[in-house]
């Protein structure tokens, strides 16, 4: 098994039917296996996957959790991590592998975020490049990684939020990731629901605390 997806799982009834579809897509098309990993959800999303054929387990809540244990159980040598609500490109596994080929220890897509919004292209972009000349990524980027880099620097940090940028900042110390120009869909709507520029300016905000070592539990607090 050469690829492993892991999913994290927490009340996404509504986004597994297109979700559901790629997943056995990918699982039937190419050498990969799917791991959905639950966190508790209450609104029959383990019971739709099941019923549909796909692997689910269970883990504490939390993305970082949730992804570490996917991989405890992951056959695969290569660890692609992918948010419930964002959507692969055609070919997102061939895309890889060329990285591969050409020597990536891990890396990102790009990413186009869906809804009507007419900043969603601008914040892409910018997101896009920031992750080009920073290095860091984010797990609605599509995270895949060399399963001995992942094992070698202990997975995804213990922590509520952060855990994508925290696991960068890990990886970005052994090796630049590769960039891929494909774009994975990602959902709009929590720029949607709390407003774009309150969003926008809330992450911005996040980050730099970070970045001067604010603890991520006080910055989950506030993003929630």
């Amino acid at each position: 098994m050469q690829y492993s997806v892991v999913v994290p799982l927490l009340n996404e009834r509504e986004q597994l039917p297109d979700l559901i579809v790629q997943l056995k897509e990918l699982e039937a098309s190419t050498s990969c296996e799917i791991i959905l990993v639950d966190g508790g959800s209450t609104d029959g999303s383990v019971e739709i996957a099941t019923k549909e054929g796909l692997q689910v387990i269970s883990s504490l809540r939390g993305r970082a959790s949730q992804m570490n244990a996917g991989a405890a159980v992951a056959c695969g040598n290569w660890l692609l991590f992918l948010h419930a609500d964002t959507r692969l490109p055609q070919d997102a596994l061939s895309a890889v592998a060329s990285a591969v080929a050409q020597g990536a220890e891990w890396g990102r897509f790009n990413i186009r975020i869906d809804g009507e919004s007419f900043w969603f292209p601008l914040i892409s972009t910018m997101i896009n490049w920031r992750s080009r000349l920073s290095g860091i990524a984010t797990g609605d980027q599509a995270i895949f990684v060399r399963r001995s880099l992942f094992e070698k620097i202990g997975g995804f940090a213990r922590q509520p939020l952060m855990e994508d940028v925290e696991l960068s900042r890990q990886l970005v110390k052994i090796a630049r990731p590769y960039c891929l120009h494909q774009k994975v869909s990602t959902s709009g709507r929590r720029w949607q629901k709390f407003g774009v520029l309150r969003t926008v300016l809330l992450m911005w905000r996040l980050r730099f605390d970070y970045w001067r070592g604010v603890p991520a539990k006080s910055l989950a607090k506030r993003y929630e």
